[in-house]
């Protein structure tokens, strides 16, 4: 692995590849990926890219950016959501020009289907605006970049974990990585870094999100003395298989597939009359839940069904395929005839690094930059998403931002910003947390330390939360943190030490489950994904602002800053 890149992108998943496709050509630019680059889980991404393009219907930015914004319950910054919503059609237009295969209309067109929380004329029903390659779109997306990565001569190192970054007071000069593969320590020096690793929904039983989701950039830059902003809204997508998490996408329901109960009933009619079963996903998984903990649920149980038989065989066949083989191979049913069995699914984190529009690290509320890091993806927040993600706009996020990050480093790069080559001490600092590591022989193991956290977050800190269970959920972390303490290793080798690289994932799981709490303590209302059922009302005199948490000695100290509002003034929230 080379010592040293004019830019270092962490991160092989969407957001990291648009960002070294535009820098290309144009710098020395390199991709670490914690796993082989075409497996980064933006491939996991179903249904969609949100665009006004109007190739089915009537539709505009403006209206895009009402419901991302409405969505969001009115925490989102509505600057960086106008650049999102205004940006997305050349967003789209460019990736089709790159090669990424779109399904069609009749006419040739860009098709376009129905997602939930997207409207028309500021939310008079639902539009067709999420463009699609059948229900794999995030994995042509990436496949499509990465290909252009390598016909740029872009350079990948897979299988290298990130473990610190070389950060002074004058900003980002490189990161120290793990071989997986040797067991060894690389130290590469960089002018301009960007974090693009992903969400880190392990911190969960049941999640939509890959093995290697586990907020490592997240974890660090708290370490590092950077905040974190509004770790504490989390995203459970209503349609997970059953006891799996695997994801069945919103596309089924925006192909005409509807949500039913115990006794057939079309239940989503209750809480969201004009738009049904197309809700914004934190207002769908509440109420599958309120449907189950009312007994409701299929034979009582605690899931209901998803009904997609009116869709018809060539529908499910031709437009979601891969649902109809995850309900055959994983829920055992065949949905061409029979209801999937769902329930809510820890799915994306709203929260993350935070970030100005164009991709680089903010150290505090008034926006100070942390010279040459950038951060993009599901791991920054910058904020468009606020307290709830629309579906397909993780997809527009990726690609729009990772292309502003790109844009922004070329551009730092080329007015000679960052020098790279300092090491401090972050290298020594790793070693001695790897051999702390390798040499524990206590009775603690972590598979069994990280199975107790993520019931733990289910319990305490998923879809509903309250004081009681959140003050119990702090302290059963820090019994968590105290067995982690005494944990030890089976296998002390050097090369492909999963064990090993399992225990760095914990550390940085507890670090994140920490904030999570106090960020879901601190919010004493409600607001999208974030539910108190003891303070079930959204608070916008107390609580209309982002959370910045910072790790203070041994606990998280929670600041606060205001929400960017341009367009839109928060209203009541109706579907």
């Amino acid at each position: 692995m080379g010592r040293g890149h004019d830019a270092l992108i962490v991160g092989a998943g969407i957001a990291g590849l648009r960002a070294a496709v535009e820098l290309a050509g144009s710098v020395d630019v390199a991709v670490v990926s914690k796993v082989f680059p075409t497996r980064s889980h933006s491939g996991a991404a179903q249904g969609g890219i949100a665009a006004a393009l109007g190739n089915e219907e009537e539709d505009r930015w403006e209206w895009h950016m009402f419901d991302t914004v409405k969505g969001s319950d009115y925490l989102g910054d509505q600057d960086a959501i106008e650049i999102l919503t205004r940006d997305a059609p050349r967003a789209v237009l460019e990736l089709e020009h790159m090669g990424v295969p779109f399904n069609r209309t009749a006419a040739g067109k860009i098709a376009q289907r129905a997602f939930g929380g997207h409207t028309r004329e500021f939310g008079k029903a639902a539009v067709k605006r999420a463009c699609y390659a059948s229900d794999r779109t995030g994995r042509v997306i990436m496949d499509t970049l990465h290909d252009q990565c390598v016909k740029a001569g872009v350079r990948f190192y897979s299988e290298f974990t990130l473990l610190d970054l070389l950060l002074d007071r004058d900003g980002c000069r490189g990161a120290v990585l793990l071989d997986v593969a040797a067991g060894d320590l690389r130290t590469v020096s960089t002018r301009a870094l960007l974090l693009a690793t992903g969400g880190f929904g392990k911190i969960y039983k049941t999640t939509s999100n890959c093995f290697a989701n586990t907020g490592d950039a997240q974890a660090i830059v708290l370490r590092r003395g950077l905040p974190l902003e509004d770790l504490e809204f989390v995203q459970f997508h209503p349609t997970g298989v059953r006891g799996l998490g695997i994801l069945i996408s919103e596309a089924a329901r925006g192909e005409g597939g509807v949500l039913r109960g115990d006794q057939g009933e079309r239940f989503m009619e209750r809480y969201a009359p004009n738009i049904k079963d197309l809700a914004p996903r934190d207002i769908v998984a509440r109420a599958i839940l309120k449907e189950v903990r009312e007994g409701r649920g299929i034979g009582g149980g605690d899931y209901v069904h998803l009904d997609l038989t009116a869709l018809g065989e060539k529908v499910l066949l031709d437009r979601l395929w891969e649902i109809t083989s995850f309900a055959r191979i994983y829920a055992g049913v065949d949905p061409v005839r029979e209801p999937i069995p769902v329930q809510p699914t820890c799915h994306y984190m709203m929260g993350g690094i935070p970030t100005s529009v164009d991709g680089e690290v903010v150290r505090d509320p008034k926006g100070t930059r942390v010279p040459g890091l950038y951060a993009a993806g599901e791991c920054a927040c910058v904020s468009v998403h606020g307290s709830n993600r629309l579906g397909c706009n993780s997809l527009l996020d990726l690609v729009v931002f990772g292309r502003r990050a790109g844009k922004a480093i070329r551009s730092w790069l080329a007015g000679g910003g960052g020098s790279g080559g300092a090491r401090g001490d972050a290298e020594e600092r790793a070693r001695e947390r790897l051999a702390k590591l390798r040499e524990a022989d206590g009775e603690e193991k972590v598979p069994a330390i990280r199975r107790s956290l993520q019931q733990l977050m289910m319990n305490e800190c998923s879809v509903f939360r309250t004081e009681k269970g959140l003050t119990e959920a702090r302290k059963a972390l820090r019994e968590l943190r105290e067995r982690y303490g005494r944990a030890g290793l089976g296998y002390r080798g050097d090369r492909f030490n999963m064990e090993l690289q399992e225990a760095l994932e914990l550390e940085n799981l507890l670090d994140l489950a920490e904030v999570m709490v106090e960020g879901a303590l601190f919010r004493r209302e409600s607001r999208g994904a974030h539910y108190r059922e003891d303070f079930p009302d959204r608070d916008d005199d107390r609580f209309l602002a982002h959370t910045l948490a910072y790790r203070d000695g041994s606990g998280v100290r929670i600041d606060t800053k205001p929400v960017a509002i341009t367009r839109f003034q928060p209203k009541e929230r109706r579907y």
